[in-house]
Formats: C-alpha cells, sequence, structure tokens
C-alpha cells in the first residue's frame, strides 16, 4: 500500500512538472527589514532561504528558513523594558499561490512551523536609577506559529511582505511577570534561483 502511494505521489508529480510553463524547483534568497509588534520594540535584520517546488504554475510548496535580528517588546509587571537585540530562527512549511502567469506575478501565501526564540535580558524602564536588581533574564523557547505574506515577482526578483504570529512568551520569575511579544513583520527583497520559464 505505502509502495503504491508513493509510486502514484511520484508519477503527479512528473506529471505536473511535464505539463508546467515553469521550471518547478527554485530557490530563493532573500534579506529584508524585521518590525517586531509591541511599543519598546526595535526593527532589525533579516535574512532568509526558501527552497521550493511548484506543483502548479501557480501554486508554490517550500520549506522558508529564516533569521532575523531584532529587539523584541518585553514588559516586566506591565512596565516596559529595554531589551538587547537578539535572533529568531524559523522553520516553515509555506504555500504560495501566484495570481497570474506572466512575467510580473502577484502572489499571497501562508505558511506554519517552528520558531526558535533566543533568550535575553531586559532591564525595566520606571523612571528610576537602574541597577542590577532590575534585570530580569527571558529564557529561549520554541513556540508553533504561521506566517501570512502577500509580494510579486517579476522575472526572477521577489518582493514581499509577511506577518509572522507568534504566541508571546511568558513567565513567572521571583514574583516577577514577564511578558514578550514575539510576532513581527517582515519587508523584503530576494531572488529566485532556477524556476523561471521552460
Amino acid at each position: 500500500m505505502t509502495k503504491s502511494l508513493l509510486l502514484a505521489f511520484f508519477a503527479l508529480m512528473t506529471l505536473s512538472a511535464s505539463a508546467q510553463d515553469f521550471k518547478p524547483f527554485k530557490v530563493n534568497v532573500s534579506l529584508g527589514f524585521a518590525r517586531p509588534a509591541g511599543s519598546g520594540a526595535a526593527g532589525g535584520l533579516l535574512v532568509s532561504l526558501e527552497p521550493k517546488y511548484g506543483l502548479m504554475d501557480n501554486l508554490d510548496l517550500g520549506l522558508r528558513i529564516e533569521l532575523a535580528a531584532m529587539a523584541r517588546s518585553i514588559s516586566v509587571n506591565n512596565q516596559n523594558g529595554d531589551v538587547s537585540a537578539k535572533g529568531m530562527g524559523s522553520y516553515l512549511l509555506t504555500g504560495t499561490y501566484y495570481l497570474s502567469k506572466n512575467n510580473f506575478r502577484p502572489y499571497v501565501g501562508l505558511g506554519a512551523g517552528l520558531y526558535s526564540i533566543a533568550g535575553t535580558t531586559v532591564t525595566v524602564v520606571n523612571g528610576q536609577v537602574q541597577d542590577d536588581h532590575d534585570d530580569y533574564k527571558v529564557e529561549a523557547s520554541n513556540k508553533f506559529g504561521v506566517m501570512a505574506r502577500v509580494g510579486f515577482k517579476a522575472g526572477h526578483f521577489n518582493l514581499g511582505v509577511e506577518y509572522n504570529i507568534v504566541p508571546n512568551s511568558k513567565s513567572d520569575i521571583l514574583g516577577q511577570q514577564i511578558d514578550s511579544k514575539n510576532a513581527y513583520l517582515g519587508v523584503k527583497i530576494g531572488v529566485d534561483i532556477g524556476g523561471g520559464r521552460k
């Protein structure tokens, strides 16, 4: 049964690839700006790599691997804190639907997967002189999240906007309630290597 399903899957892939106007396999390499949600957050740099396979001319499935360096919004007992820039990695299965088959191709897409959130230290800002007792450690964690994207492709050039919806990190350390906002907006430009017209 399993062999029959695998054989049918590969036969479908071969037939769909031969009926397409575009080469099915491509790798997107992108660089951009990451802006985290929440007050007190500061934007940073992101870089991503996304191998994709075209099931049809209008539909790609992919695996997005992204690293974003940014200062997330963190609060301690509902007081905003200053935090240094830290990384957040993500590994998402993606689907991208192209709205045309021309050289200019607007698209929409979704993704879901694992976000690996780096730990950091936050210093409470409450209008008083700060000392070592104001520093609290936020542990690294992994969260399941989703991503929505819109953009366009012109030839091999790609411009996209992605919103990454990642649940907040919450912890209680010695009675101090720490809340970290993990969602962020990514604006990026990139190129597709491969995947042009046949």
